[in-house]
């Protein structure tokens, strides 16, 4: 479903479910992945769609550690 460069560390999956594109269900999908690139770090995260997706403490919290670990 999605080409995904096998050098990224996962840190979080998604699994679809839906009867709209069937074709999609059961699909593992990367939604939150760190890498090295040369010196420096990359950090992606498609999580928070809308504000309120970060009234969930672990959603903020994994876009904190993320953002912090390519700061470093």
């Amino acid at each position: 479903y999605m080409h995904v460069d096998p050098s990224n560390h996962v840190l979080a999956t998604t699994t679809f479910n839906t009867d709209v594109a069937p074709w999609v269900s059961g699909c593992v999908m990367p939604v939150v992945w760190k890498r090295m690139w040369g010196e420096g770090r990359v950090f992606y995260s498609s999580l928070g769609h809308v504000a309120k997706d970060f009234d969930v403490p672990e959603a903020q919290q994994i876009q904190k550690r993320g953002m912090h670990w390519a700061s470093r």
